[in-house]
């Protein structure tokens, strides 16, 4: 049997369609490997936002052919649909496929060879279909990912994403409840809901928006105790999406709104289409409904034209929302955007200067807002567990998106050999005998009580459920 390994740079859309990937390789008779191990196929689903992941990409692809000389390396994602004549002058490469087109993926592998090139790689047409690559859930991750719209029309002075994956357009609603249910079947407690532009998403011919279809998903897989949301943007929010989010017992009180920066001057060059007053305005409401929000946030440095000035500014804004993590970038000119081109562009060493200081400043407010969950009772999705005799605790993360670890410090936390008894908690596990051995609890949820803050992560003991 041959076999396929695969590799995923990016966003949470790169993750889900490389889970789908993979589906395909399995269905058409490939045993999948890791990337770390000889493969007959490497398949690296690529992002291009910053140079940095280009070079990843390309160190990927150098991997690959150290660990297997005569296999297919095939790269895929938005490196390969605005690069391709990049990817092309790498002799590594043997086959390039775009962000689109993809479910003839694995015969496209068939008809490639070593040594040789095979591209496929097409531009968008002006009004293309949203590309369903369901899969069959399987129990790999303890969440699952759905896609449910693709493409971006904003398109922001120094952003490569519209290249690379075309006009916005949205999952039928009906496919998209049919993969949930697919989701919750699979015994999956969790599922982020995702797209390139998620709050754009709309099935005109029902009717239906993004509140509404969280609405339906809500209906259609009650057996998902959490729907976590990915990306959304600032503009994309509307009273009905609020108030759904913001009364649902199922959505994560956690949102990711990206800001960019926190200066009206940089903002209006990176034709960002709202300003720091609107922004401010957002995250009050949404506060006054959820008043303890996670929020996370995208910040930029060294945009061109920053000055000083509008650095500081951007910082005490920063401080003002204080937000629960910050994702910060230094810019990266991306050749065929707007930003590329702009004058007065800002030193390396400027930019990596105030890229430390707002991430110094993200971690101090991750800190403050971890803090607040202080003694607290707090559900956790297992992830890992371990018993190693010495240090016993389950692990995941809180529906605010915070690790938490229940830590035991003797044996008898996961009393799994002969002659130990099971604490009463984990005894009586929702009324019954529970999970015997620790590697049992990934994937299900564990109440923990929160006894301290550590620098990345929350340390409780764990509590029966009532």
């Amino acid at each position: 049997m041959k076999t396929a390994a695969f590799a995923t740079l990016g966003c949470k859309v790169n993750f889900y369609e490389t889970e789908a990937l993979i589906d395909l390789f399995n269905r058409a008779g490939y045993a999948i490997t890791d990337f770390n191990n000889p493969a007959d196929v490497y398949i690296i689903n690529t992002c291009t936002v910053t140079h940095l992941s280009d070079r990843k990409c390309r160190q990927l692809i150098r991997r690959a052919r150290r660990k297997s000389p005569q296999a297919i390396i095939a790269v895929t994602g938005c490196y390969a649909q605005v690069f391709p004549q990049e990817l092309a002058q790498i002799p590594e490469v043997n086959l390039m496929v775009g962000t689109h087109n993809r479910q003839e993926f694995p015969r496209l592998v068939e008809e490639a060879s070593p040594g040789a090139k095979l591209e496929m790689v097409h531009p968008y047409e002006e009004s293309p279909a949203f590309e369903r690559l369901s899969y069959r859930a399987n129990r790999s991750r303890t969440r699952a990912f759905l896609k449910v719209q693709e493409g971006c029309e904003q398109y922001c002075n120094y952003c490569i994403v519209p290249l690379a994956r075309g006009p916005a357009r949205s999952a039928p609603l009906e496919d998209v409840l049919v993969e949930a249910r697919h989701i919750a079947a699979a015994g999956y407690r969790e599922v982020v809901i995702t797209g390139i532009r998620l709050g754009m998403y709309e099935d005109k011919a029902a009717g239906i928006k993004l509140g509404g279809l969280l609405k339906e998903i809500e209906k259609a897989a009650p057996a998902l105790e959490r729907i976590r949301l990915s990306s959304l943007e600032p503009s994309d929010f509307d009273e009905e999406l609020v108030h759904i989010i913001a009364s649902s017992q199922k959505i994560c009180p956690h949102l990711h709104i990206p800001l960019q920066s926190g200066n009206d001057y940089i903002l209006k060059k990176m034709n960002r289409p709202y300003n720091t007053r609107e922004y401010r305005e957002l995250v009050q409401h949404l506060r006054q409904l959820m008043p303890h929000l996670a929020l996370g946030t995208d910040v930029m440095v060294g945009f061109p034209g920053e000055t000083a000035e509008h650095h500081r500014r951007s910082y005490e804004f920063l401080k003002e929302i204080s937000f629960s993590r910050l994702h910060v970038f230094r810019f990266s000119p991306r050749p065929g955007t707007a930003a590329a081109e702009m004058e007065n562009p800002v030193d390396p060493l400027t930019r990596e200067e105030r890229w430390h200081e707002i991430n110094a400043l993200g971690q101090q407010m991750a800190r403050r807002y971890r803090e607040k969950f202080y003694g607290a009772e707090v559900k956790i999705l297992v992830e890992k567990a371990n018993s190693d005799g010495h240090v016993n605790y389950l692990e995941g993360f809180t529906a605010h998106y915070l690790r938490a670890r229940a830590v035991y410090d003797g044996p008898e936390a996961f009393p799994n050999r002969k002659g130990r008894e099971k604490p009463e908690a984990f005894r009586e596990w929702k009324g019954h005998d529970g999970p015997e051995a620790p590697r049992d609890w990934k994937g299900r949820m564990a109440l923990v009580k929160i006894e301290s803050v550590r620098e990345e992560i929350l340390e409780g003991k764990f509590l029966l459920e009532k």
